[in-house]
């Protein structure tokens, strides 16, 4: 899909990218990572011609992209920036019809697409289409932003530091969107970030840079289990075996969650027991919503286990199915609780996930 070629890009003496080559093939993320300065930026640029190379090649679908036209080369790509870059005297829907209404489509066309768009990145068409970009929040606008990237179904997504500009928790949310957006659209994307933790949750593959050149490219579990040199170990960090958790979601590893209705408790209670099943069980309502959790280990024979059961509030303990086996390890210490419900989006109990199914991850050892 794409193929660097001995790309460099000289300012006076200095090259700020030096003879890079890489393949990325069809349906891959592929983060470009490394310190300021490393050249990741200027490489993403490159490609679509928003700088030009000093020498070197850039094929995409095996096409030189300097025998293209620098707009028309553009109107084919997603762009996603940090600071997203939305016209401000547009609407919502206006931003993300640019692109489709330069390449000639239908009014109802583009309208058709900017709605379904808005629906794939979490946004009520209804409520957000109208909206001018100053009454979005930062996590909001940088949704828009790559569904005005995806408006005309390219094949191939630029993103440079595309969350860098919003808050932890923000940017959380939207890199666990991006990987659920990927897995139902399987783009080509090149991703730019100085954020490790963020690179091994979305990448395919890490392109680890310095000084324009690359050192290391793999995926990101064999980057964090074999760093190709005392850089890219230091780069990387000493906790790797924690940072691998933010590569697995916890609907890949949950496990069937024990429940009790609330409306039938002391029933359900009981076949579990018969059945010897685990020292605790989620207490749903009669939806399948989580209200609680009960101690059956410390339930006697023939005792209320009203008594026994402990209420809750389902958005603090329970975990999306989109959330990293990280977050799930962070909130099961935060808590002080050795496993947590997986609730899908109205906190109905689909799964559960435990320190143990935790542990398994960790000690995996990857294929060298």
């Amino acid at each position: 899909m794409i193929e660097l070629q001995g790309l460099t890009k000289r300012y006076g003496e200095k090259p700020a990218v030096d003879g890079v080559d890489l393949t990325v093939p069809k349906g891959e993320v592929c983060v470009l990572i490394g310190p300021s300065g490393c050249g990741k930026t200027t490489t993403l640029k490159m490609i679509n011609r928003m700088l030009e190379p000093t020498s070197g090649s850039v094929y995409v679908n095996g096409k030189d992209v300097l025998r293209v036209k620098p707009e028309t080369l553009r109107r084919s790509m997603g762009y996603v920036i940090q600071y997203v870059g939305l016209f401000p005297h547009m609407r919502v829907a206006e931003n993300i019809g640019v692109v489709p209404g330069l390449l000639g489509w239908e009014k109802a066309r583009i309208a058709k697409r900017t709605d379904e768009l808005l629906g794939l990145v979490g946004l009520d068409p209804p409520v957000y289409r109208d909206k001018f970009p100053r009454e979005l929040s930062g996590g909001e606008a940088q949704r828009v932003g790559v569904a005005r990237a995806l408006a005309a179904d390219p094949p191939l997504l630029l993103m440079d530091e595309p969350f860098g500009a919003v808050d932890p928790l923000n940017r959380m949310v939207l890199q666990n969107e991006f990987v659920r957006i990927q897995r139902d659209l399987h783009k080509t994307v090149v991703f730019v970030t100085h954020d490790l933790d963020e690179a091994i949750r979305v990448a395919d593959s890490i392109v680890i840079m310095r000084e324009g050149r690359i050192v290391q490219h793999d995926t990101p579990e064999r980057v964090l289990a074999g760093p190709a040199n005392k850089f890219v170990h230091d780069f990387v960090g000493q906790d790797r075996a924690l940072k691998r958790l933010a590569r697995y979601g916890v609907r890949e590893v949950m496990t069937e969650p024990a429940v009790v209705r609330s409306g039938n408790l002391a029933a359900d209670a009981r076949d579990l027991k018969l059945k010897g099943g685990p020292r605790y069980a989620w207490v749903v309502d009669d939806e399948g919503r989580l209200t609680g959790w009960l101690n059956l280990g410390g339930l006697a024979d023939g005792t209320d286990p009203r008594g026994a059961v402990t209420e809750t509030d389902a958005s603090r303990i329970g975990l999306g199915c989109d959330a990293t086996l990280r977050e799930a390890l962070s909130r099961m210490l935060s808590e002080g609780i050795r496993a947590m419900p997986v609730v899908d989006e109205s906190q109905k109990v689909i799964g559960e996930i435990s320190l143990k199914e935790i542990e398994k991850i960790t000690e995996r050892v990857e294929p060298a």
